[in-house]
């Protein structure tokens, strides 16, 4: 893998990201263990829009004045909600902090609920970026998954999604079971022939309290050997990087200069609010940072910010050596690496040298300018493990 697929703008200046939760889904995939929550009552979108509204004051009232950097809206399948409801929730960012025109509003959705007068709400509403949770361009496959689309619905919804946002991205999962690399190199051509300029693109894994978990743990799921699943993830890097969507991190691709600003922001380490039931945050305020986690249980979160203004059950006032550790894993998951007087900054120290070297030797990191340190496509491999020795 050439270096120059590293070549990325680096941003100094972390931003404030704002991130809204909608945890409701039409079915809840067999693999997924996200907060999302299938209801076979109508939500009463009225109000959450209102209880987001006034989780939303609760929030600026802690951060003061920001100038919002992204706005992520994720799930659960936000794509469910009327684009009233968007924009309604959206409307209260707005109020509450300064949001710069043009900045990056993503929105995912799912192709089984999505059509055209939608889409276009939720443009008028503000959104200029989507994110599709295709999964896989095989009917096959597709049924696997638990999804309720179909390869033809799929691209139907990326046509719309190209016509209608100024940017689009979508998900694919691969390692699937008797998946082939031939099979593999196939589809990922054929989704960077559907894409505009960004995929995400994950290898499958089981998590537990998953329906797959159960299945596999009952020999009813052949996972691919580690053997295989390492070639596909090199192939993924080489196909990607030959027809110009080369990795910026380990599971997401694009064209340079159209990565995800929102992502981006968490992987740097900058600060963001987090909003909605499950919702994660890291906010800085009064010279402190905080991790906040609201209540995952929609209803209950509901009725937290009906009687307190807000739906967070755990805060926590993080130290310098908590943030220089969580800046450290989400950092060197990017390909252009973290900043070495900033780490040194938040932790107190420097890297341990005779670690450092251990790992420069076996090619599982390198120094850019003698300021940042990044890991080798060889160290991304091994991502985890390297963490822990430089920790």
């Amino acid at each position: 893998m050439s270096a120059a697929i590293y070549n990325f703008p680096i941003n100094a200046e972390p931003g404030f990201g704002v991130y809204l939760h909608w945890p409701f889904c039409a079915a809840k995939c067999p693999y997924c263990d996200f907060n999302s929550h299938v209801r076979h009552q109508k939500v009463d979108q009225p109000r959450f829009v209102e209880a987001f509204q006034r989780e939303i004051e609760h929030n600026r009232q802690t951060t003061g004045p920001r100038d919002v950097t992204s706005i992520f809206i994720g799930g659960g399948t936000p794509s469910l909600m009327d684009p009233e409801t968007v924009d309604e929730i959206l409307k209260a960012v707005r109020t509450a902090w300064t949001v710069p025109d043009g900045i990056e509003i993503t929105m995912e959705a799912n192709p089984s609920s999505v059509e055209a007068s939608r889409f276009e709400g939720y443009r008028q509403a503000g959104v200029n970026r989507v994110s599709m949770g295709v999964q896989a361009l095989n009917d096959k496959d597709l049924k696997f998954l638990g999804r309720l689309h179909n390869v033809a619905e799929a691209k139907k919804a990326i046509s719309l999604a190209r016509d209608i946002f100024p940017r689009m991205s979508f998900d694919l999962i691969y390692a699937r079971p008797h998946q082939t690399a031939q099979a593999w190199a196939d589809e990922l051509r054929e989704a960077i022939d559907l894409a505009a300029d960004h995929l995400s693109l994950y290898q499958l894994t089981i998590e537990e309290g998953t329906p797959f978990f159960q299945l596999h743990e009952a020999g009813k799921i052949p996972m691919l050997e580690d053997s295989l699943q390492a070639e596909l993830y090199e192939m993924t890097q080489k196909v990607c990087t030959d027809n110009g969507m080369p990795a910026y991190e380990v599971s997401n691709h694009a064209q340079p200069g159209a990565e995800s600003q929102h992502n981006l922001n968490y992987w740097r380490y900058g600060d963001y609010v987090g909003l909605g039931p499950g919702a994660h945050g890291r906010i800085q305020t009064g010279g402190k940072k905080f991790a906040t986690i609201a209540e995952k249980h929609p209803e209950t979160w509901l009725e937290l910010v009906e009687d307190n203004g807000h739906g967070i059950i755990d805060i926590e006032q993080l130290d310098s050596q908590d943030q220089a550790d969580e800046m450290l894993l989400m950092g060197l998951r990017l390909r252009e690496g973290i900043d070495v007087s900033r780490w040194s900054a938040l932790s107190k120290r420097a890297f341990d040298i005779d670690r450092e070297n251990n790992l420069i030797q076996y090619g599982m990191i390198e120094r850019i300018n003698n300021n940042r340190i990044r890991c080798t496509p060889s160290g991304m491999l091994v991502l985890d493990s390297v963490v822990a020795d430089l920790a």
